[in-house]
């Protein structure tokens, strides 16, 4: 699987469908077929089986294929207008978000907000935050008090790659730790 390629999935997925034609519906599928043909047009070399590998074996799990392999979507972290149609959900007690260091302050000062993207993005798991945490400089980990929030009525939804989201952590949630 070529980086480059995923990386290209990405951008065209979750951010610039227009860059090379394609249209995403409401919930964020595009036509495998019209994705191929449209990206080859564009210069970049994509074909079925390449797809099939970036999902298969895409260790962040971005992409989801539809039942019958029609279609394609980013999985989360989209910029891009799209309703994922994910049902909400009870999330574990715990999760945790990570960050670079530099934005501490603002995350204490004013939660976790979604930015660019549609939603705040959450691991299950200590050691993904991490990684999450690093592609941004010197990564710091947030325990985010989820069973909590749950109670209080903020809501949740598990995304295809078991990514959890939800709309803002508000600082009361969040616990620094590392």
């Amino acid at each position: 699987m070529s980086k480059q390629t995923s990386t290209f999935l990405s951008l065209v997925l979750r951010h610039a469908p227009e860059r090379i034609g394609i249209l995403l519906d409401p919930q964020g599928w595009t036509s495998v077929d019209e994705l191929i043909a449209k990206a080859n047009a564009a210069g970049v070399a994509l074909d079925h089986a390449t797809i099939l590998d970036i999902v298969r074996t895409s260790d962040k799990q971005r992409f989801t294929l539809s039942a019958d392999g029609t279609r394609i979507r980013a999985a989360q972290g989209h910029s891009v207008e799209v309703d994922l149609d994910l049902p909400s959900s009870v999330p574990p007690a715990v999760l945790f978000h990570g960050t670079a260091r530099a934005n501490i302050d603002a995350i204490l000062a004013e939660g976790l907000k979604p930015g660019r993207r549609r939603h705040v993005h959450l691991s299950s798991n200590e050691e993904t935050a991490h990684r999450v945490g690093m592609r941004h400089g010197t990564p710091v980990i947030f325990r985010v008090d989820t069973a909590r929030m749950h109670a209080d009525g903020h809501t949740f939804w598990q995304a295809d790659n078991g990514v959890w989201l939800t709309d803002h952590v508000a600082p009361i949630y969040l616990t620094l730790i590392g």
